[in-house]
């Protein structure tokens, strides 16, 4: 299905490292200040007011009233809480666990689950569950906020996960992304019909130039960045693909896709028109199938499946039914 010598395709050590405390951004659209923060930092308004109140943002280095309209072009710099300085709770959240032993397990997150608490997501989180399952045994290599935490998808992706239990374990998986011998592959489906059977983009993604939400293919601050896919069914308008990541950037496949010109279905960032589609399908429909690695303990190597999630075979079901 794929080109010779594909080999095995893992994340990268993206996943894995901490994300920077500052934001800084230039003001492209005339809005109050709280609005502009929340939107440019991914937090709520009301956690983007606190941040104000408190002296952590600046517009041309000065501190502003939550109520301002910064003029275009202005700068302005915010500074988040460190992550450390919070912590995960417990909290009793129902997850599916495919696979589990004393030094990890392999869950199958829902769509709609944010992985770990942030700002504006300090609870329900996937973390907040497995503390609970796994009664605090969990790896402390990422901290408080991210315990047993060693990749991470996407809040409307939908799949399979690794957590480790160890700092052990958690050094070993970790080695494995980094040196790509980790087997992550996804299902998606995207807009329009690829002609070609299978192939491969190569295009480093950086954070976009305008939109800090979003990311892009861009040769500025980037990173190398490679994707495989192979068409499983191709209908009028729509392809189902299975994707592996060589690499692990943020929104790699949602990027590549976009940049194509076949964005996953339901892309709310990459899709046209916000994602809207015949389906009313709101986030992407991408599913994080099958995860292999090397057992950290044991040396085996372990491959865990998951089955598509119920909406993405009702849409599946759907397009072939249209086919007829």
């Amino acid at each position: 299905m794929y080109p010779e010598n594909s080999g095995t395709f893992a994340a990268d050590d993206l996943d894995i490292i901490e994300e920077a405390q500052t934001v800084e951004f230039v003001v492209s659209e005339s809005m109050r200040l709280d609005a502009l923060v929340a939107a440019e930092c991914s937090v709520t308004r009301s956690a983007a007011a606190k941040l104000i109140e408190e002296g952590a943002v600046t517009v041309s280095g000065k501190v502003s009233a939550k109520s301002l309209k910064p003029k275009l072009g202005e700068h302005v710099c915010v500074t988040l809480p460190p992550l450390r300085d919070c912590e995960a709770i417990a909290q009793d959240i129902p997850i599916e666990v495919l696979y589990e032993d004393a030094d990890l397990l392999v869950v199958n997150k829902p769509r709609g689950m944010v992985v770990h608490p942030a700002p504006g997501n300090p609870d329900g989180t996937l973390v907040n569950a497995l503390l609970y399952h796994c009664k605090g045994s969990l790896s402390g290599i990422n901290g408080v906020v991210r315990p047993g935490i060693v990749h991470r998808i996407d809040k409307d992706t939908s799949g399979l996960l690794m957590v480790a239990k160890n700092d052990e374990s958690h050094i070993s998986l970790a080695a494995q992304i980094k040196e790509h011998s980790f087997t992550r592959v996804y299902n998606a489906i995207v807009s329009g019909n690829i002609k070609e059977d299978f192939g491969t983009v190569d295009l480093p993604i950086g954070r976009h130039p305008k939109d800090r939400k979003k990311m892009a293919v861009t040769e500025k601050n980037s990173r190398n960045a490679v994707t495989h896919f192979a068409v499983l069914e191709r209908f009028d308008d729509y392809t189902f693909l299975e994707l592996r990541l060589e690499t692990g950037r943020t929104h790699q496949i949602r990027v590549h896709m976009s940049h194509k010109g076949h964005a996953v279905l339901g892309d709310p960032l990459y899709a046209p028109q916000g994602g809207k589609n015949r389906f009313g399908l709101a986030g992407q429909c991408l599913h994080a199938k099958t995860v292999g690695f090397v057992h950290p303990r044991s040396g085996e190597y372990i491959e865990i499946t998951s089955d598509l999630p119920s909406y993405f075979a009702q849409i599946l079901e759907k397009l072939r039914n249209n086919q007829k």
